[in-house]
């Protein structure tokens, strides 16, 4: 029975030691030795999106040397080695966090990483870009002091350096599969499209050659950057990939954007951390877009997402500001058919906006001491109304304040009693809600059955879209 007892003793010692010793192989160590960085404090930074952020902090001793260690690992991602602002230097952090970091100083090209392959390799990988990017600067110099017959070979040679990175990326994909090292390094390749295999008609025709390219690249723009995988949230690639993937490579109007953006969304909703960003990416870009109409987007990601409850990180002050804008943006967004408004001219006369009869009405919103409405309204008036109104355009101009007095005499020094002039004193119409008055001026096209086909114009914009239509 004592034997026995001993016996289990020792198998939970063991036990324990064994446990112990797999928590802390669970966790990071990394040895720096950095040169030049006696008695310093350093620190461990890693990327978050477009930012950086301090993960840990050591003070180095006499010989340049500290241990950067927890009992847990660190999210896999791009790291920094950071003094200061103008001494730190990057490497790539995998799933091994046990390995030494040695450099003279804070040169990028001089690190020596042992310990951890796929932190090794990306250091080589850095090292080789390097000399890929001076061997390219040597080649566009020679490029531009070339004779004509020169040109043509030294230009092969700078594709050849994008096939050799390629290639290289290629080889580390096939050598560490399923590594985050590989994953990041594909994620750069971008497969373009073979010419050679479209018809001679299409290869023969620039125009339907461009489509094909743009097709091409809208089809296979994500086929080797996962972005379901969180760990590319701690690397500087997952934005600008992104803002690329969604200003350039898809089709700019909103009825072509909004099922690819749901899609990316309903694809990266498991991972909470890629929810949230790609999601409030979306949310901010599109109603801060310059496209015509993505402000419908805007409102679909807030009711989708944010009003309905399932945007999980929305502070109320965000919400309130979401609330707000989806109130105001809705009711007036294009393609809707324009609120009616029925309001008083000066002489006490009404005027029903769905009961003018014209091709195109334009609703005309400002207030005179607005320094742009200063410019903006006689500008319009003299500069496309007047070339206009006998053609098919009608304007239904709204004072926006409460003054008669200043209104009158606005219309008096700019002559602008031949168009329709009202305004709701009393805001009984809430047409400063319909119409998203915030600012001034403010201009919505309608079309001859008062849907809203553009708005947000400027008078140079407005003048080319009337004349289209009506010239």
């Amino acid at each position: 029975m004592f034997q026995n007892t001993i016996q289990m003793a020792k198998y939970i010692s063991l036990l324990f030691i064994f446990i112990s010793g797999f928590a802390f192989s669970q966790g990071y160590n990394i040895q720096l030795k950095v040169d030049t960085a006696q008695n310093k404090e350093v620190f461990l930074a890693h990327y978050y999106i477009s930012n950086v952020f301090i993960s840990d902090t050591v003070q180095l001793d006499a010989t340049g040397s500290g241990t950067f260690k927890s009992d847990t690992l660190l999210p896999q991602g791009l790291y920094k080695i950071y003094l200061d602002k103008d001494n730190h230097f990057d490497f790539l952090l995998g799933a091994d966090q046990q390995f030494s970091i040695s450099n003279k100083d804070f040169a990028a090209g001089t690190v020596q990483i042992n310990g951890a392959i796929e932190t090794e390799e990306f250091n080589t990988y850095f090292k080789f870009l390097n000399d890929l990017k001076k061997d390219a600067a040597d080649l566009q110099k020679k490029i531009a002091a070339a004779t004509d017959d020169e040109k043509a070979e030294l230009q092969n040679e700078l594709e050849q350096l994008t096939t050799r990175l390629n290639d290289y990326w290629k080889n580390i994909n096939k050598k560490y599969p399923d590594t985050f090292l590989a994953r990041f390094l594909m994620a750069n390749y971008v497969p373009v499209l073979d010419v050679s295999t479209l018809p001679d008609e299409i290869q023969q025709n620039d125009s339907l050659l461009l489509i094909e390219r743009f097709k091409y690249q809208q089809k296979h723009y994500w086929d080797y950057f996962d972005y379901t995988d969180e760990r590319f949230l701690y690397t500087p690639l997952l934005k600008p990939k992104l803002e690329t993937w969604f200003t350039k490579v898809l089709y700019q109007e909103y009825d072509s954007v909004k099922p690819y953006v749901f899609e990316f969304i309903e694809n990266v909703r498991p991972n909470k951390r890629i929810f949230q960003f790609a999601t409030s990416y979306f949310l901010n870009k599109s109603i801060n877009s310059n496209i015509l109409g993505m402000d419908a987007l805007f409102v679909d990601l807030a009711k989708t997402y944010y009003l309905s409850g399932k945007a999980f990180w929305a502070s109320e002050e965000s919400m309130k500001k979401i609330r707000e804008n989806v109130l105001f943006i809705e009711p007036n967004l294009i393609g809707k058919i324009a609120p009616d408004l029925t309001l008083e001219s000066v002489d006490g006369e009404y005027f029903n906006l769905h009961q003018i009869e014209s091709e195109l009405t334009l609703v005309l919103i400002y207030e005179p001491n607005c320094s742009h409405c200063k410019v903006f309204v006689p500008e319009f008036y003299n500069n496309v109304y007047q070339k206009y109104k006998n053609k098919g355009l009608q304007v239904f101009a709204i004072y926006s304040m409460d003054k008669k007095e200043e209104w009158v005499e606005f219309l008096d020094k700019e002559k602008l009693w031949d168009w329709i002039n009202v305004w709701d004193k009393e805001n009984i119409s809430r047409f400063k809600i319909l119409y998203d008055v915030r600012k001034t001026p403010r201009v919505y096209l309608l079309d001859k059955n008062k849907k809203i086909i553009a708005k947000e114009l400027s008078v140079e914009q407005l003048g080319h879209l009337i004349g289209q239509k009506l010239d």
